[in-house]
C-alpha cells in the first residue's frame, strides 16, 4: 500500500544547523521537525473528487509520506489564496475575476506613497549573513538525495490504480443528492426489473439477486479500500493532533493551578491591606454625602418659600425682583433638585408665575401710559413717576417683551383724539349758542365762527407741542434704561473675557502638573468608589466631583474662546442686567439661593446686542410717529373746517395768518422731534391750492366784469394808485398799507407816471395794476404757492390781452357797452395800457424769479411769451391805426383832380383828417411812437397820390400840372409839420412821382 511505502525512510542531512540557519525556525524544536526539503512542486490545495481523472488523485500531499517536509498547509493562507487555484489555465474561473470582472488582474495598480522601493541593496545584509550557510545547504542538497525523486512514481502508480478502481463504482453512488428513499435512486441501484414477479423465485432469479449482492458489495470494498489508503495517507496528522490535545490538557492543568494561586493571595492582599481603607473611605464617602444631604434639604426648604416671596414682591410691584427669584429658582431646580417628587409640579407652577407677570407687567405699563399721556397739561412734570416707569422698561426687556412700545405707541395715538376733543369741549364751552351735548364734535367746529375756530386751532397747536414735550421726556427715560442695559452688557462681557482669559493662563501650570500625579490617583480612586457601588453609595455624586474638579480648566479655556469669538463677531447675543437690578435682586433673592444662578439667568435671558439697538431705534420712530399723529390729527381739525369750503373764503390776510401759524407749529414739531412731516404741510398746500384757485377766479372774473364795463376812455388816477406804483421803484413788489390821511386831500391826476413817463390809462388797468401786486404779495407770504400763483398771474394778464383785443380790436365793446364807434382814441388808449403792462412783466419776472428754485425757472417762458403776446398786440392797434389812415387816402383821394383852386378840396379835407388823428393820440403816445405812426400814415399818403397821379397821367415835367400838384404837395407838408412833435419829420414827399426808366 502507498502508506508503506510512504513511510519509508528517508536519508536524513546531519546538517540539521544548516536548516536552522536558512529557515531560522525555533531552536527548541524535536530533531524531526527541523529536517525540511525545498517543495518540489506546488501540492494541490482544494484537491478533487476522486470520480475525475486519476492522475489528479497523485497531486495532493500525502500526510504519511510527506509529514516531515514543509508544505504549503504549514503556512497560514487566506480566502483569496485558497480560491485562487494556480494550476488553472486561465483566470475566469478565479475569486476575484468573478466577482470584480475581468479587469481586476490587469489594472495597474499605482505604486504606494508610503512603502519605500525594494531593491536588491536592501537584502544585502540579509545575503551577507546567509551565505555560508546557504552554503552548507546546497552542499547537503547534493549529499542527500530528495525524498519527493523516490516517492513520486510509487505514488503516482498506487493513485492511478485507486483512480481506477473507484471508476467501477457508478457515480449515482457518489452523487451528493444519494438518497434511498427516493423511488428513482432506488429502482437505480436496485434493478426488480431483472428478478420475476410471479410468485416463486426460480434459480435464475437466485443467480441474479446473488450477482447483483456480490457487485454490491465490490462496490463496498472498493470504496473502503480507498477510505482506508486516504487514512493511513494522513495517520501521522491524527497522532500529531492527539498528542497536541494532550499537551493542551497539561497547560490547562497548569495555568488553572497558577489562577488558584493567584486568588488566594488576592484574597490574602484584601483581608490584610484593603478593606480597613475602604471602609475608611466608605465612612467618609457617606459623610460627605450626608452633609450633600442635608444641603438639598436647606435649598429644597428656600425653593419651598419661593412661592410666597414671589407674591410679596408682587403685592409691591417689584416684578423684576419676581423674575429673578423664579428664574433663580427654575435653575436651581433644573440643576439641584431635579428628579425630586415633592417638586414635580413647582417647575409648571413657576412658568404660570412668570406668564402671570408678564400680564400684569403689561397692563401696568398701559396703565401708565394711559395716566401719562392724559393728565392735565397745567402739571408741570415732564415725566411722571420715573422709577416705576424704569422698573417696568427693565421688567419688559428681562422678558423679551420688545413690543411695549407698540402699547404705547396706541395708547398715545388716543390720546392725541383726546387732545383735540378736549380742546374743542372747552372752546365750544365759551359759546352758549351751541350745545355739545346734541351737536357732533365736527359740527360743532363748523359752527364756530373763523376767529373762534382760529383760537381753537393755536391752543391745539400750544397743547399739541406740551403734548410732544411729554412723549419725548418719556421716551428719553425708556432710551437711557435700553442703552444702560446695553452698555451693562458690553462691559460685562468684556470683563468676562478679561476674568477667563486670567483664569485659563493661571490654571495652565496647574493642569500640567496635576495631569501627571493626579491621573494615575484619579483612575485609582475611581476603581475603590467604583468597588462601592454594591454597598448602595451615591456613586454617581463622588464620580462628578473628581471629573468637576479635573474638567474646571478645560470649561474655562473653552468658555474664553466663546467669549473672544462672540466679542469679534459683532453679533453680540449674550448680555448681562444692570448693576442697580443686580442690587435689587441681591436683596430680594432668599440668602439661600446660590448667587451664580442669578447672574447666570440674566445673562441667558435678556436680549441680545442687536436686539436692545432695534428697540432703541424703535424709541426714535416712535418719537417720529408722535409728531405724524399730532399733525395728523391737526389736519383733520384743517378738514373738517374747510369740508363746507370756508378756508377757500378767507381772505389774502387770513389765509397768510393761517398759513404761517402752521407753519410756526410745523416748525417747532420739527426742533422737538428731529422729523419733518409733510401732512399738515400736504394739507395747508391742498388748501392753499383751493385759496388760489378761488382767488384767481374772483380777480378773474372781476377783470372780466370790468372790461366787459369799461367805455375805453382816459380815467383819472386816483393818488394811491400813483403811490402803489410809486412803492414799486426800487424794484420790491409789495402791497403797501393803506393810509386813512393824505391821500384823500390829493386830487388825482390825468396821466399815470412811471419812470419819468406819462400813461394815459383806462380804470381797468389800474385795478390788474393792483390785482397782480395782489398776486405777489400772495407769493412774499406764501412761497409754498409760487409755482401756481405764477401760471394764475400768466392766466390773468393773458386773460387782459385776448380780452381787450377781443373788445377793442375785434369791436366787442359795441355790442357788450354799447358804443358807437372805435375811435383812433379808443385804440391809442389800449396801446398805451399794453405798453405799461408790457412796462411791469420784468419786474413781475424778476419778483418771482427771486423765490423759485433753480430747478424751476423754466416755468418763466410764460413771461416771456406775455410779453411777446402783447408787443403783438400793441403792433396791430398801430397797424389798425395806419388802416384807418389808408382808407381815409384811398377814399378821399381817388376823387383827387389837379385843377384849380389850389390847394385842392381834397387835400384840405386829408390835412383836416391827419390833424384829428394828430389830435386824438398825440396826447395818450409818447413823442417817438407818434412820429413813427406818423411816418407809416405818410407812406401810405405818398403811395395813393402816386397811384392817383399815375392814373391822371401827371408826371413830373416841370407843367401846369406838375405845378399844381406841387402846390397840393407843398400845403400837405405844412400841415403836417406844423403839427406838435412832427415839426422836423422828413416826409420826403419826391416819392410820389414815377421814376423816370
Amino acid at each position: 500500500m502507498s502508506s508503506s511505502q510512504g513511510s519509508s525512510p528517508v536519508p536524513q542531512s546531519s546538517g540539521g544547523d544548516t536548516s536552522d540557519k536558512l529557515f531560522r525556525k525555533p531552536r527548541d524544536l524535536p530533531a524531526a521537525s527541523r529536517h525540511y526539503r525545498t517543495p518540489h512542486s506546488l501540492p494541490d490545495v482544494c484537491p478533487k473528487e476522486p470520480t475525475g481523472d486519476g492522475r489528479a488523485l497523485c497531486d495532493g500531499p500525502s500526510v504519511v509520506a510527506d509529514q516531515h517536509r514543509w508544505t504549503v498547509y504549514n503556512s497560514k493562507v487566506n480566502l483569496p489564496a485558497a480560491l485562487n487555484d494556480p494550476r488553472l489555465a486561465k483566470r475566469e474561473s478565479d475569486f476575484f475575476t468573478k466577482t470584480w470582472g475581468m479587469d481586476f488582474a490587469e489594472t495597474d495598480v499605482m505604486p504606494s506613497f508610503y512603502l519605500p522601493n525594494i531593491s536588491r541593496e536592501d537584502f544585502s545584509s540579509y545575503l551577507q549573513d546567509t551565505a555560508q550557510r546557504e552554503k552548507i545547504h546546497e552542499r547537503c542538497k547534493n549529499i542527500c538525495p530528495n525524498k519527493d525523486d523516490l516517492l513520486v512514481p510509487t505514488i503516482t502508480n498506487n493513485h492511478d490504480k485507486a483512480r481506477a478502481e473507484l471508476e467501477q463504482v457508478p457515480k449515482i453512488f457518489m452523487s451528493p443528492e444519494f438518497m434511498l428513499n427516493d423511488p428513482a435512486t432506488f429502482n437505480a441501484v436496485l434493478p426488480w426489473s431483472h428478478f420475476s414477479v410471479a410468485g416463486g423465485k426460480n434459480n435464475r432469479d437466485v443467480a441474479s439477486s446473488r450477482l447483483l449482492q456480490e457487485k454490491l458489495s465490490h462496490y463496498l470494498d472498493v470504496v473502503e479500500v480507498s477510505i482506508a489508503r486516504q487514512i493511513s495517507l494522513r495517520s501521522e496528522a491524527f497522532f500529531h493532533a492527539m498528542s497536541s490535545q494532550h499537551e493542551l490538557q497539561d497547560q490547562m492543568r497548569e495555568t488553572a493551578d497558577a489562577v488558584a494561586k493567584l486568588r488566594a493571595c488576592t484574597a490574602a492582599i484584601d483581608r490584610v491591606m484593603c478593606r480597613g481603607p475602604l471602609r475608611a473611605l466608605r465612612d467618609a464617602l457617606t459623610r460627605n454625602n450626608c452633609i450633600k444631604l442635608h444641603n438639598k434639604l436647606k435649598l429644597m426648604a428656600a425653593v419651598h418659600q419661593t412661592q410666597p416671596t414671589v407674591q410679596l414682591l408682587l403685592s409691591t410691584s417689584e416684578f423684576v425682583g419676581a423674575l429673578e427669584l423664579i428664574a433663580t429658582t427654575k435653575e436651581v431646580l433644573q440643576q439641584e433638585l431635579q428628579g425630586i417628587h415633592s417638586f414635580r409640579h413647582l417647575g409648571s407652577q413657576l412658568c404660570e408665575m412668570e406668564r402671570l407677570i408678564d400680564k400684569m407687567m403689561v397692563a401696568d405699563f398701559s396703565t401708565y401710559a394711559q395716566s401719562d399721556l392724559n393728565r392735565p397739561f397745567e402739571e408741570d412734570i415732564q415725566v411722571l413717576e420715573k422709577d416705576r416707569l424704569q422698573s417696568l422698561v427693565f421688567g419688559l426687556l428681562r422678558q423679551r417683551k420688545l413690543d411695549f412700545l407698540d402699547i404705547y405707541s396706541d395708547e398715545m395715538i388716543r390720546a392725541a383724539k383726546n387732545v383735540v376733543r378736549q380742546c374743542v369741549l372747552n372752546s365750544v364751552s365759551q359759546i352758549s349758542e351751541i350745545d355739545p351735548d346734541t351737536i357732533k364734535l365736527h359740527e360743532q367746529m363748523r359752527s364756530m365762527t373763523l376767529q373762534l375756530w382760529f383760537n381753537l386751532l393755536k391752543d391745539i397747536f400750544e397743547h399739541f407741542i406740551l403734548f410732544l414735550k411729554r412723549i419725548k421726556a418719556t421716551l428719553g427715560v425708556i432710551r437711557n434704561v435700553v442703552l444702560e442695559v446695553l452698555d451693562s452688557s458690553q462691559r460685562s462681557r468684556l470683563a468676562d473675557v478679561s476674568s477667563a482669559v486670567n483664569h485659563s493662563d493661571g490654571r495652565a501650570n496647574e493642569d500640567d502638573e496635576e495631569e501627571e500625579s493626579g491621573g494615575s490617583a484619579l483612575h485609582s480612586g475611581e476603581a475603590a468608589l467604583a468597588y462601592l457601588t454594591h454597598e448602595g453609595l451615591f456613586i454617581s455624586d463622588a464620580l462628578n466631583e473628581v471629573e468637576q474638579r479635573n474638567s474646571t480648566a478645560a470649561h474655562a479655556h473653552l468658555k474664553a474662546q466663546v467669549r473672544l469669538e462672540t466679542c469679534g463677531s459683532d453679533s453680540a447675543s449674550a448680555t448681562t442686567e444692570s448693576s442697580s437690578s443686580r442690587e435689587h435682586n441681591s436683596n430680594t433673592t432668599s440668602s439661600s439661593l446660590p448667587i451664580w444662578g442669578a447672574a447666570a439667568i440674566s445673562e441667558d435671558v435678556m436680549p441680545s446686542d442687536l436686539e436692545l439697538g432695534r428697540v432703541a431705534n424703535n424709541i426714535q420712530e416712535l418719537l417720529y410717529t408722535a409728531s405724524d399723529v399730532c399733525h395728523d390729527r391737526c389736519v383733520k381739525v384743517l378738514m373738517t373746517r374747510a369740508k363746507d369750503g370756508s378756508l377757500e373764503r378767507l381772505s389774502s390776510s387770513e389765509f397768510v395768518c393761517l398759513s404761517q401759524t402752521v407753519e410756526t407749529f410745523a416748525r417747532d414739531t420739527e426742533e422737538l422731534c428731529g422729523r419733518r412731516s409733510v401732512s399738515l404741510r400736504g394739507a395747508l398746500q391742498s388748501q392753499a391750492n383751493r385759496f388760489v384757485q378761488r382767488f384767481h377766479e374772483e380777480r378773474k372774473t372781476k377783470l372780466s366784469l370790468l372790461l366787459d364795463n369799461e367805455r375805453w376812455k382816459q380815467a383819472e388816477v386816483p393818488a394811491e394808485f400813483q403811490d402803489l406804483v410809486d412803492s414799486m421803484a426800487d424794484g420790491r413788489i409789495t402791497l403797501p398799507e393803506r393810509k386813512s390821511t393824505g391821500s384823500e386831500d390829493r386830487k388825482p391826476s390825468d396821466f399815470l407816471c412811471v419812470d419819468g413817463q406819462k400813461y394815459a390809462v383806462v380804470g381797468t388797468v389800474l385795478l390788474l395794476i393792483r390785482m397782480f401786486l395782489e398776486y405777489c404779495q400772495c407769493v412774499n407770504d406764501i412761497p409754498s404757492i409760487t409755482t401756481d400763483i405764477l401760471t394764475r398771474l400768466a392766466d390773468l394778464l393773458k386773460h387782459f390781452n385776448s380780452r381787450s383785443c377781443q373788445l377793442v380790436l375785434g369791436a366787442g365793446a359795441l355790442q357788450v357797452v354799447g358804443l358807437k364807434t372805435i375811435t383812433t382814441r379808443n385804440l391809442a388808449l389800449v396801446s398805451r395800457c399794453l405798453q405799461l403792462v408790457v412796462h411791469y412783466i420784468p419786474v413781475i419776472r424778476a419778483h418771482f424769479e427771486t423765490r423759485l428754485q433753480p430747478k424751476q425757472y423754466s416755468i418763466l417762458r410764460h413771461f416771456d411769451h406775455m410779453t411777446k403776446d402783447y408787443n403783438d398786440h400793441i403792433a396791430e392797434i398801430s397797424a389798425k391805426l395806419v388802416a384807418i389812415m389808408d382808407s381815409m387816402f384811398e377814399k378821399v383821394l381817388s376823387k383827387y383832380e389837379v385843377k384849380a383852386p389850389m390847394p385842392s378840396a381834397c387835400l384840405r379835407n386829408v390835412c383836416k383828417q391827419i390833424a384829428k388823428m394828430h389830435e386824438a393820440i398825440n396826447e395818450l403816445l409818447p413823442q417817438k411812437q407818434t412820429q413813427m405812426l406818423f411816418l407809416q400814415i405818410n407812406a401810405s399818403f405818398k403811395l395813393h397820390v402816386k397811384r392817383q397821379l399815375a392814373r391822371l397821367g401827371v408826371i413830373n415835367d416841370g407843367g401846369p400840372q406838375y405845378g399844381l400838384v406841387m402846390v397840393d404837395v407843398a400845403f400837405y407838408s405844412e400841415n403836417v409839420q406844423a403839427l406838435r412833435a412832427l415839426e422836423r419829420l422828413d416826409l420826403n414827399m419826391p416819392e410820389i412821382w414815377e421814376q423816370k426808366r
